[in-house]
This record gives C-alpha cells, sequence and structure tokens, in this order.
C-alpha cells in the first residue's frame, strides 16, 4: 500500500509540475487570492509574497512561509504560482475550470509542537479541482470540487462562495464569502489522532466531516503600469469537529498574504502573430562551486567526483525589448533538461520555465555584442538529482522534486565575432542551472536549503 501511495503521489506531482509549466491565463474561476495582478492573455509576472497563517495545531504558533510568485496567462490556460490549470468555455460571464493547487495543510516542517511529538507526519497534498464561476455586474458565484490525489489524505472538499471586485483608480478589493464541505477522509489526516499515536493528554480522534466558514479581503495596488502590490486577510471558522480534537487549538483561524510582483506585459504582437521564437541547445556538468562564486569567476570547476551531467533544449519568447530605451530585454523560456547519472541512479528528465533580464550595454557591444543574463523561474525533476540527494543528506537536509530555478549567463554574438551576416541572430555562451528552495523559507518548495549547479555551454538563435 505504501509502494502505491507512493507512485500515486510521484504521478501527482509530475502531473502538477507538467501544468505549473504548461499553464498561462488567470484562475478568476474559483478561490484564488492572485485573480487579476496580470492584464490579459500573452502576460507574464514574476514576484514574491510572504504567506502568514495562524496555525491550527495546538502550540504551533505562527507560520511564515515566502512564496515565489510565477504568473502566466493566455486564453486556455493559467499560472498562479501554486494553482494551475485549463480553463473552457468562458461565455456571458460563465467558465469552467479544471485545475491542480498545491493544499498549504499539514505539520511543521521547522518546529513540531509537543501537541503533536510522536505522530506521522501530515504532509501537504496535491488537489485536483474543477470549478464553476458566474460573474456578472452584481459579483460573482463561484463554486470549486478537490480531490487529494497525492496520497496524502485522498479527502474531498466543495467550496461554495461570493466575491465583489471594486476599482478606483490603481486600488483594487474583492471581499469575499465562503463556505467549505470537507469530507472525513480530509479531516481525520490532518486533524485527527490515530489510536497507535494516543498519548497522555492526546486521545484517539476523529474529527469527522464538516462545514468550514470564512470571510476574506483581497487587495491590489498599482505601483505603475507594471509593479503591482497584493494583500489579502482572512478569518476561518473551523467545523466543531476539528476545533475540539485533542491537537487543535478551538479559535478563529487568520491567515494573510501580502506581496509584490512585476508584470511582463509583451511589447509586441502576440505569439501566434508571427512573435520571434528563440532556440537554445545547451550541455554542462555538475559543479562543486556555489552560484555566487560562479558568477564572480572565482569558481568554474566540473571535476566533481560523479560527473553527472545535463543536455537541454528551451524555446523562448521576447516579452520587452530596450526596457524606458535602456540597452536591457526581457525573454522568457521553457524547456527540458536530461539529467545523465551516470549509472549512480537512473536518468531522468526535468523542466523548468522561467523569465530572463539580458543586459548589453558595454562600451564594445557596437563591435561584438555581449550580453549577460540572468533568469528566474521555477524547476521540476522527475528525481531529485544524485548532487542534490547526496548534499542534502550530509547536512541532514530534506530534497524537493519542485525548486525554484536560476539561470545566470554570458554570451557573445557569433554574428558579430565571425564576420557573417547569417549568424547575427546567434549567441554563443556560458551559463549555470540552478536548483535552490529559498533557504529553506518555501513551504511550497519543501523547505529546502540548498540544491545543485550545472556549469553548461550553449548555442541561442532567434527564428
Amino acid at each position: 500500500m505504501r509502494a502505491f501511495a507512493a507512485r500515486r503521489r510521484c504521478i501527482a506531482e509530475a502531473m502538477l509540475g507538467l501544468c505549473l509549466f504548461l499553464s498561462v491565463s488567470p484562475a478568476g474561476a474559483n478561490n484564488d487570492p492572485l485573480v487579476g495582478l496580470l492584464n490579459g492573455p500573452g502576460d507574464a509576472g514574476l514576484g514574491i509574497a510572504t504567506r502568514f497563517e495562524q496555525s491550527l495545531y495546538r502550540g504551533g504558533g505562527t507560520r511564515f512561509d515566502l512564496l515565489p510568485l510565477y504568473l502566466y496567462e493566455g486564453s486556455h490556460f493559467y499560472l498562479h504560482a501554486y494553482r494551475a490549470g485549463l480553463k473552457f468555455g468562458e461565455q456571458r460571464g460563465s467558465r469552467i475550470d479544471v485545475f491542480l493547487s498545491h493544499r498549504f495543510e499539514g505539520f511543521p516542517y521547522d518546529r513540531i509542537p509537543a501537541s503533536l511529538s510522536g505522530m506521522a507526519e501530515r504532509e501537504p497534498g496535491i488537489d485536483a479541482g474543477v470549478s464553476y464561476r458566474h460573474r456578472s455586474e452584481w459579483g460573482t458565484f463561484f463554486g470549486e470540487f478537490l480531490h487529494d490525489i497525492s496520497g496524502a489524505s485522498r479527502g474531498n472538499e466543495l467550496r461554495v462562495g461570493y466575491n465583489y471586485e471594486w476599482r478606483n483608480g490603481g486600488l483594487s478589493l474583492r471581499p469575499q464569502a465562503m463556505l467549505a464541505a470537507r469530507d472525513s477522509k480530509l479531516n481525520n489526516y490532518y486533524y485527527g489522532v490515530l489510536p497507535s499515536e494516543a498519548a497522555a493528554g492526546r486521545p484517539a480522534y476523529e474529527a469527522g466531516s464538516g462545514l468550514n466558514g470564512q470571510l476574506a479581503l483581497y487587495a491590489s495596488y498599482d505601483l505603475g503600469p507594471r509593479w503591482r502590490l497584493l494583500a489579502g486577510v482572512a478569518a476561518t471558522r473551523w467545523s466543531g469537529g476539528v476545533r475540539h480534537s485533542p491537537i487543535v487549538d478551538d479559535r478563529v483561524q487568520m491567515s494573510g498574504v501580502v506581496g509584490i510582483a512585476y508584470d511582463f506585459a509583451p511589447e509586441h504582437k502576440p505569439w501566434q502573430e508571427r512573435s520571434p521564437v528563440i532556440v537554445k541547445l545547451m550541455h554542462g556538468q555538475s559543479t562543486d562551486c556555489n552560484l555566487l562564486p560562479i558568477m564572480e569567476l572565482r569558481c568554474a570547476s566540473i571535476q566533481t567526483a560523479d560527473k553527472t551531467t545535463v543536455t537541454g533544449v528551451e524555446i523562448g519568447r521576447p516579452f520587452i525589448e530596450r526596457v524606458n530605451g535602456w540597452p536591457l530585454d526581457f525573454v522568457g523560456y521553457a524547456g527540458v533538461l536530461h539529467h545523465d547519472e551516470r549509472g549512480l541512479q537512473p536518468s531522468f528528465w526535468q523542466i523548468q520555465a522561467y523569465m530572463k533580464a539580458f543586459y548589453y550595454g558595454f562600451p564594445w557591444s557596437d563591435r561584438v555584442r555581449t550580453r549577460i543574463g540572468f533568469g528566474a523561474g521555477i524547476s521540476y525533476a522527475q528525481k531529485v538529482p544524485f548532487v542534490e540527494a547526496r548534499d542534502q543528506t550530509q547536512r541532514g537536509r530534506n530534497t524537493s522534486k519542485l525548486l525554484s530555478y536560476l539561470d545566470p549567463s554570458i554570451d557573445v554574438n557569433a554574428g558579430d565575432l565571425f564576420g557573417s551576416r547569417s549568424l547575427r541572430e546567434t549567441y554563443f555562451g556560458f551559463g549555470v542551472s540552478h536548483r535552490s528552495g529559498i533557504f529553506a523559507n518555501s513551504q511550497f518548495l519543501g523547505n529546502v536549503d540548498g540544491g545543485s549547479n550545472y556549469i553548461y555551454s550553449y548555442v541561442e538563435w532567434k527564428m
């Protein structure tokens, strides 16, 4: 049974990882605090937010969590950091979504309170869901059904609610009321006590099914044409079965989020109208160097004991050229990497998506255009790379298949270098493929502290 559950969770993680990179449209059909941050189809956004939440668990205190904001939206797909999915049949204000979503529940990673001592860990889940929205001038009614497909709880939740959006200049306010019916599998997994976990002051307990109520207020404010502040606060009254659990504090649970996001609204024709396509081929090898020394050119050794390699292809799309007239461009990339683990473990695939800034305002750029780039986004690997697993085990730290992704690079224009007009849109350079977990401050990324680096060479051209 454990092996079957592990396989189910692996499949669910792979599905979520895939949607995270394919998804491109606003999730306005459901209970999503990130609705409306981007202007329209074809937009991408990147930012950071801090979540706070009063832990339901007795003695759990208030939990803080950094949440990287990876946002992309289009006509049929969407990505909103921890939720991604497909949109169908938007007509006359009605719309249906099918999505995957990360569930922010489970035992704390950093500090286990005494009330949970000796209990089996309750893990965050991955939900598959379907939602319906009807929007009109008097507000929006929505409903959504979620089912855990990760093998954590296997529970179900049905949510129905209403919200109304009010705008005044750059300020948007969205008050919301919601009811959530949860089944006994979901509540018992997170807030029940198994007979084998019973202890003095903690009897065996089943939380059972129940109905939660929530009031929330979400807001966003335009700092300019691209920068947006966002914030939200929610108060949740949990069902009696949960509140009376011996591991739960009986109170109204407060939670909130505050953050900032940058909208990379494209300044060119949409993709389907002949936007240029960038193709990037890359190959590299693992290194024991950390990212900062590599970027400072103080370390570039690839003489590692494992000698694992990566080979990949990425597709790019220009979003902004010469920001405010500066020699600065933004390009969005999505691609796949193949990890050759050299027999240390089975080889596997990785997918990543990121936004990258290129600066090319050097004194010699009129003769040989030189670019320094820095990309930031998200990465999902079928397996934890050997170098990550090895280093994290030595440090006594956990690992995650889903991590943030950084991609610093430097390249030169091959057409300028070789005096060839046919290569004027071709670049050759070196970069670093870096995965990390934001110093263990992101529950969404498994609270991982550490990661891996691969130094690679690449060739890139515009079609």
